[in-house]
C-alpha cells in the first residue's frame, strides 16, 4: 500500500485508489494512515470525528465507515493485477487483513509500500547527519530531497480533528526544521544569490521565524544589499512587537549590528578598500565559499556572513513500528494523541 499525505491524502492498494470522497471515512483513513501499523483506539477515532462529544450511535457509525473503507480495499485487491497488491502480497491478502479489527481499535497494515512521511524522515535524518559532519553538499542534496516530497499542506482536503491537527503540526514543525537546515547548507556553500529567488517568499510566509529572517539578511548582505537586509530586521521587529510585544532575540540584534558595521565600513572606505579587506576579521569565510573566479559570478568581495546554529530544534523521526500487538500499538497512539509538538 502506498500512502501520501504531504500535500493531500492519497492511499493506493495495488495501484488502485482506496481514498474515499466522503468526508468522514476520509478522515478515518487519514488517521489510520498517520499511525499505520499501530492500533488506533476506538476512543481516539471517535474523538477525532466528534471533538465536542460522540453522539449516541457513534460506534455504529464508525463501524459503517470502517466497512466502507474495507469495501474500497476489497475492490482494489480484486482489480490488482494477478490478484496481487504492490509489495508482493498474494491473493490471500484480504480487506480484513489490511484493515484489521482488534480489541479496542483498528490497525491499517500498509505492507511494504511507500509512505511519504517515512521517506521524508529518512532523507531529513541523512541531511542532518551530513550537516553534523560538515558535508554541506550531501546535506543540501538530502535535505532538498526531503523538501521535494511536499506537494502542499499535509492532509490537505481532510477535515482534521484534534489528533490529526497535532500530527499536522508535528509535520509542519519538521518541515520548517529541514527548511532551516537546507538554507543554512546553501549559504555555507556560497549559494546566496541562487536562494534569493526563494528566500523572500519563505520569509514572508514565516514572518516571525527568526532563523529564516536571519538567513535572508545574510544572503542579502553577501550580495551587497545592506539596506534590504536591515529592512528585513525592521519588518521582523515590527511583526514581533505587534503580535507578542517582544523584541528580536539577542542573536538577531547582533546580526543587525554586523550588517550596520559592514555598511558603515563600505561607505567609509569605498568599494575598492572594502574589496581589499574592509570586512576582514568581522566575518569568517563560509565553508565551500571561494573568492576569485567563483566570486565574480556571485558578486566579488561579498562578505561571507554565516548564521551559525539553528534556533529551531531538529524534529526527530516519529517511530513507525510495523506489526505490533494491540496493547503496544494502542499505547503508542495514546501517547501521540496526548502530546502536542511546539514550534
Amino acid at each position: 500500500m502506498d500512502v501520501h499525505v504531504l500535500g493531500g491524502l492519497t492511499v493506493r492498494e495495488g495501484g488502485v485508489s482506496i481514498t474515499p470522497t466522503a468526508a468522514a471515512p476520509r478522515q478515518v483513513l487519514a488517521l489510520l494512515a498517520a499511525f499505520a501499523g499501530q492500533v488506533v483506539p476506538v476512543t481516539v477515532l471517535t474523538e477525532e470525528l466528534w471533538p465536542s462529544g460522540a453522539p449516541r450511535g457513534a460506534r455504529t457509525e464508525l463501524a459503517t465507515h470502517i466497512a466502507e473503507l474495507r469495501a474500497l480495499i476489497a475492490r482494489a485487491l480484486h482489480e490488482s493485477e494477478d490478484g496481487e497488491a504492490t509489495g508482493g502480497w498474494t491473493e490471500r491478502r484480504t480487506a480484513d487483513a489490511v484493515l484489521v479489527s482488534l480489541p479496542g481499535g483498528y490497525r491499517l497494515d500498509t505492507g511494504v509500500g511507500v509512505h511519504d512521511i517515512g521517506q521524508f524522515e529518512r532523507a531529513a535524518g541523512a541531511g542532518y547527519r551530513a550537516m553534523d559532519t560538515g558535508d554541506l553538499g550531501r546535506a543540501s542534496l538530502r535535505l532538498g530531497e526531503a523538501l521535494a516530497l511536499w506537494r502542499g499542506e499535509p492532509y490537505a482536503g481532510v477535515a482534521a480533528g484534534p489528533c490529526l491537527r497535532r500530527e499536522i503540526e508535528r509535520l509542519e514543525t519538521a518541515r520548517l526544521s529541514v527548511l532551516d537546515q537546507w538554507v543554512e547548507a546553501q549559504l555555507g556553500l556560497g549559494r546566496h544569490e541562487e536562494i534569493l529567488s526563494e528566500l523572500p517568499g519563505l520569509a514572508a510566509r514565516y514572518a516571525t521565524n527568526e532563523p529564516l529572517q536571519a538567513h535572508l539578511m545574510v544572503a542579502l548582505l553577501r550580495c551587497g544589499r545592506h539596506e534590504e537586509a536591515l529592512a528585513v530586521y525592521e519588518r521582523l521587529r515590527t511583526v514581533l512587537q505587534r503580535e507578542s510585544g517582544m523584541e528580536p532575540s539577542a542573536r538577531l540584534r547582533r546580526l543587525q549590528h554586523s550588517v550596520l558595521a559592514v555598511r558603515h565600513t563600505r561607505v567609509g572606505a569605498g568599494s575598492g578598500a572594502s574589496r581589499a579587506g574592509g570586512s576582514a576579521g568581522l566575518f569568517g569565510a563560509a565553508p565551500g565559499y571561494a573568492p576569485g573566479a567563483a566570486g565574480s559570478a556571485r558578486g566579488e568581495g561579498a562578505p561571507t556572513v554565516t548564521w551559525y546554529g539553528s534556533a529551531l530544534p531538529r524534529v526527530p523521526a516519529q517511530p513507525q513500528p510495523g506489526r505490533t500487538d494491540a496493547a503496544a500499538g494502542g499505547a503508542a497512539v495514546g501517547a501521540a494523541t496526548g502530546v502536542a509538538m511546539a514550534v
